[in-house]
């Protein structure tokens, strides 16, 4: 006798009189057609800072199919981990080449008396090292770009050495950011030392 597995139908979302696929099926339908891990990530990072949750995402998962599953399983879990996006699942990936301790992902920081500094995307508390992941396109227009300059004008006052790093970087050369990034926190760890 065969069993198949039947993949269970969503409760649509109807828009404008239309029958739609609820957001989480819709994406993890097409999670599932990607080939790259770097697109799957990208588009589960987006549904996720876009208020799709990840506990959703994943019961969508166990519930369909589990053909194709495999690639968003793994990029879900490292966006659990603390990833926002396809360059922090890179950056984490170059991070296990440095053989440094874990940073906070994503950890804000504040001062002594509360003051907002950053929301770092990796923070080595060890060293005091901010280590961020600046792409062009959301740093380089004049808005952008002044936040990032302030940002860094508030790292510098609280103390806090930043190593900014391309997203691309990330993929044509790994070995190499994961090299500076030691360097960076060998260095920040010493000035921590020496201002003890």
């Amino acid at each position: 006798m065969i069993i198949e597995r039947t993949t269970r139908l969503p409760q649509a979302v109807v828009s404008s009189g239309v029958p739609l696929a609820p957001v989480v099926r819709s994406v993890l339908d097409e999670c599932r057609r990607l080939g790259s891990r770097r697109e799957v990530s990208a588009l589960l990072a987006e549904a996720v800072q876009r208020g799709v949750s990840l506990a959703e995402l994943f019961a969508e998962l166990d519930a369909g199919s589990s053909r194709g599953t495999a690639i968003p399983r793994e990029a879900l879990h490292r966006i659990a981990d603390g990833a926002r996006s396809a360059a922090e699942v890179d950056a984490m990936k170059v991070w296990r080449l440095s053989g440094l301790p874990e940073p906070l992902w994503n950890h804000e920081l504040r001062d002594e008396n509360g003051e907002y500094i950053a929301t770092a995307d990796g923070y080595f508390v060890s060293a005091g090292l901010a280590w961020e992941v600046d792409s062009y396109d959301f740093h380089f227009g004049k808005q952008q770009y002044a936040a990032t300059v302030a940002r860094n004008a508030r790292y510098a006052a609280a103390g806090i050495v930043v190593l900014q790093t391309l997203p691309s970087r990330l993929r044509t050369e790994p070995k190499r950011v994961a090299a500076e990034l030691v360097a960076a926190y060998r260095a920040a760890e010493a000035r921590m030392r020496r201002a003890a």
